[in-house]
């Protein structure tokens, strides 16, 4: 299942950079910075492997790579900005209840935009898992949009930089990773469910204490 999984990415992927090149990496990471839905990593990594590395393409074609990824990615995240700034917060709680993506995570990053501004969106282009947030709160602020731009055109080019020249260094060892990743799949699955589980239990353990004590006075009770 996993050999037919990674086939299929890099099937789907060769198919896209074959027919459109770098412009299918910019197409690819404007929907991805719009959306959140499509990795980057994999996307960056695997264009710094297929199209500079299997090519034969000078290392020093990366920076210029970076800037096709980036220019994408930075109107890609202009997106959400525009729906967050426009829409307000009623459509913002909407497509959060959506997404599923907690309230109060993107009111942290709103408290954090309002104290620094511009530069915490520039920090948190190259924070996984806020990199795709942070645009929604830029937009609640009304952070000024040239600044806002330009703050995550800086972060997402280093982001796409760093992923590409790592793609084109270990694009070629691909196979020896990716069965050094299948042999451990199992292991890595099976200490993130117990990491979970443990987190659960520490985050819900007063309502857990509280749960049996409730019980055993009902049974006393009765």
């Amino acid at each position: 299942m996993l050999d037919t999984f990674e086939q299929t990415i890099l099937s789907a992927l060769q198919v896209i950079f074959d027919k459109f090149g770098w412009f299918g990496v910019f197409g690819l990471m404007l929907f991805e910075n719009a959306t959140g839905i499509t990795p980057s990593e994999i996307i960056l990594t695997f264009a710094g492997w297929m199209l500079i590395e299997r090519h034969s393409m000078p290392a020093s074609f990366i920076p210029l790579a970076g800037l096709y990824a980036g220019l994408g990615s930075a109107i890609g995240a202009s997106i959400p900005y525009w729906v967050a700034r426009v829409g307000g917060r009623p459509l913002v709680n909407r497509f959060a209840k959506f997404f599923r993506i907690h309230l109060d995570y993107i009111e942290k990053i709103e408290d954090e935009c309002r104290k620094w501004g511009a530069g915490i969106v520039l920090v948190g282009r190259l924070i996984p898992g806020v990199r795709t947030l942070i645009s929604i709160p830029a937009g609640l602020v009304r952070i000024p949009f040239p600044k806002f731009f330009l703050a995550t055109f800086a972060g997402v080019y280093v982001w796409c930089t760093v992923l590409i020249g790592a793609g084109y260094v270990l694009g070629h060892e691909w196979q020896l990773i990716s069965d050094y990743i299948k042999t451990h799949v199992p292991l890595v699955l099976t200490a993130g469910i117990l990491l979970v589980a443990a987190y659960l239990v520490y985050r819900y353990r007063a309502s857990l204490l509280n749960l049996g004590w409730t019980r055993q006075n009902n049974r006393e009770a009765d």
